[in-house]
């Protein structure tokens, strides 16, 4: 599924969801398709930044999205802040 913030220009793929979510963009639930049209004189609420190509996962891992449009706004499902996920250590060589 492809969500589109309704205050910026983020936008982002679910890569797995356990069950329904309200996932938000600044502080504004975000719009289901690339076709959705925000409201006019929307903006985001905060300064953060949703950076391309990162991931994100809330606290506890049912839901994880990767960026695909970079745009202004921190994420959050069900009002709970989402993180970007650290990258897995790779094993050492010898």
């Amino acid at each position: 599924m492809r969500l589109k913030s309704a205050v910026s220009d983020a936008e982002l793929l679910v890569i797995k969801a356990e069950s329904a979510r309200v996932v938000t963009c600044g502080g504004a639930p975000m719009l289901v398709g690339t076709e959705a049209v925000a409201p006019p004189g929307t903006a985001a609420t905060d300064d953060a930044q949703c950076q391309l190509g990162k991931r994100y996962v809330n606290a506890s891992g049912t839901v994880e999205l990767v960026c695909v449009k970079a745009g202004k706004g921190s994420l959050a499902v069900d009002g709970n802040p989402m993180q970007i996920k650290a990258a897995k250590a790779l094993p050492s060589s010898d």
